[in-house]
């Protein structure tokens, strides 16, 4: 674990030093993108399955996660970090580079059938395709979370119901009321979607 922990930190070191020189050419976001892949994975499939896919996902969404990361609204030791040395201009050139990107297949399996009864439940009794829309895909500062991880779903999720992740009070207040088993029944449903 501390050989884990030393390499994360060497990761988001070497980052964060490639990522605080302004990027303004196109070739200049694609070598600070490049940084990105030694988590997030070098074809949109991340290394660790706490890490979310971020090829495909909503630009404005990606926008204002880099902006949280940044100001502190958003913390991860990581992505704080890396996020830091970041100005507007990069962070808005980093979610269009990866929001043109191909949404990978991170084989999840699709979910048995009473579970999905549930997840739909939830969906139906709190309405989550309002802003998620109807095939989970999300819309400009809503994330896309269909086809995403489930551990980092079910992560986030729970991030959002402890208060630990509270950069969007609507859902930790929504989260709130949710137990594990409508969480986790939520996070093998859409992944498997």
């Amino acid at each position: 674990m501390r050989i884990k922990s030393l390499i994360a930190a060497t990761l988001a070191m070497a980052a964060v030093a490639a990522i605080a020189a302004p990027a303004a050419r196109a070739d200049d976001i694609e070598e600070t993108a490049a940084v990105c892949s030694a988590c997030h994975g070098e074809a949109g499939v991340p290394v660790d399955k706490s890490i979310p896919a971020i090829w495909g996902q909503n630009e404005g969404y990606l926008y204002l996660q880099l902006r949280d990361f940044k100001v502190g609204n958003r913390k991860n030791v990581n992505m704080s970090e890396i996020a830091a040395g970041m100005e507007k201009p990069v962070m808005k050139a980093l979610a269009a580079y990866f929001s043109a990107k191909p949404w990978p297949n991170l084989q999840e399996p699709s979910a048995p059938h009473d579970v999905a009864v549930h997840a739909e439940n939830i969906n139906n009794s709190a309405g989550c395709k309002g802003c998620h829309l109807e095939n989970w895909q999300g819309d400009s500062v809503t994330p896309r979370v269909g086809g995403q991880g489930i551990q980092y779903l079910r992560e986030t999720m729970a991030q959002f119901r402890s208060g630990e992740r509270a950069n969007n009070p609507w859902m930790a207040a929504l989260l709130k009321t949710y137990t594990d088993a409508d969480i986790d029944a939520l996070a093998r449903y859409l992944a498997g979607y």
